[in-house]
């Protein structure tokens, strides 16, 4: 039965990850410098070794960013090395949204020029079903069982957040239960090219993020999600109305931190996740949260994230404390 109208209209982020391959976060993210007792957590896996993380079957023709999808995704649900795959009918009451703008253009590029050159019978029906433009959302979907709303953004710098924004009306609505959110982009030579010719000089970055979303009611000691905005305006371009509204949270390339915190720039310090910064940077709002009230010497507070272009115009985040201790969601 489909899921009814939502118990809350708060959401609140209940699980999340970082799954950047070749970086490193500790010392250069919030939470590995306040967690008193961090997890340790194995490095992220690149796309070739995404088998050790999910297991060898069924990772046959699937693009770079969809592995990476798959292992945020995974990273962000807890569950361990070669589990996930669904075994049982679709859960309709989850549902899965996407963020890529370059994600399955190596494969759609590939396809066409074996076309151009004549090589139609040496395309594979299975490398064909990677053309599809949902091909990520729907590839996390059956992997894990999930039988809810299926979408992808692919909105440009602003995606991230604009599937963010896109999970809290799902559930908002009613339409899901819960909503795992993921983005992902690859940092191959056709995608690396195309991004190149709209990039303010931020190199791209390959990598994925994922976050859980649920209504607060079913999770009261989360992080809580609030209206994700859009500014007139690059909203680090003018500090008086930025820190009026914002403190000290936003900044060029999209930043996250606290009033009176050092400011962490994710794309400064590990390059630009494009189609999957927006979401990468909200993983890190609530793993700054979590840390915080895990740690009894500190109060935690209210973290702002921004993400966007002049290009593309901006989106921006609040993410607050909810009751309690915080629990649940993974640190990188």
């Amino acid at each position: 039965m489909p899921p009814g109208p939502a118990a809350s209209s708060q959401v609140a982020v209940t699980g999340w990850s970082l799954h950047v391959p070749g970086f490193d976060p500790a010392g250069r993210v919030p939470w590995h410098d306040r967690d008193p007792s961090p997890r340790p957590e194995p490095p992220a896996c690149p796309p070739a070794a995404a088998h050790e993380l999910l297991g060898r079957k069924g990772l046959l023709n699937k693009d770079a960013a969809t592995r990476l999808a798959l292992c945020a995704v995974h990273r962000a649900l807890g569950l361990p090395p070669g589990t996930g795959r669904a075994a049982g009918p679709p859960d309709p009451g989850v549902a899965v949204v996407a963020s890529s703008n370059l994600g399955n253009l190596p494969t759609v590029i590939g396809v066409v020029r074996a076309v151009r050159a004549g090589r139609r019978k040496d395309i594979s029906p299975l490398l064909a079903a990677g053309t599809s433009s949902n091909v990520i959302a729907s590839a996390v979907a059956i992997w894990f069982g999930f039988g809810g709303p299926n979408l992808m953004i692919c909105s440009g710098a602003t995606s991230g957040l604009d599937a963010v924004a896109v999970g809290g009306l799902l559930l908002r609505a009613g339409r899901a239960a819960r909503v795992v959110v993921v983005g992902a982009e690859p940092s191959d030579e056709i995608a690396a090219a195309l991004y190149a010719r709209r990039s303010g000089g931020t190199p791209l970055r390959e990598g994925a993020a994922c976050v859980v979303l649920e209504p607060a009611d079913a999770a009261p000691d989360a992080p809580r999600l609030g209206a994700v905005v859009s500014p007139a305006g690059d909203p680090a371009a003018d500090p008086g109305v930025a820190n009026a509204r914002w403190g000290a949270l936003v900044g060029p390339a999209g930043s996250v931190g606290r009033p009176g915190r050092r400011r962490i720039d994710l794309a400064g310090i590990c390059g630009d996740l494009y189609g999957a910064h927006g979401v990468a940077q909200t993983a890190v709002a609530a793993a700054v949260i979590a840390a915080e009230r895990g740690d009894a010497r500190q109060a935690p507070g209210t973290v702002g994230v921004v993400c966007g272009d002049a290009t593309d115009g901006w989106r921006v985040l609040e993410l607050s404390p909810g009751g309690g201790r915080c629990g649940g969601g993974t640190g990188e």
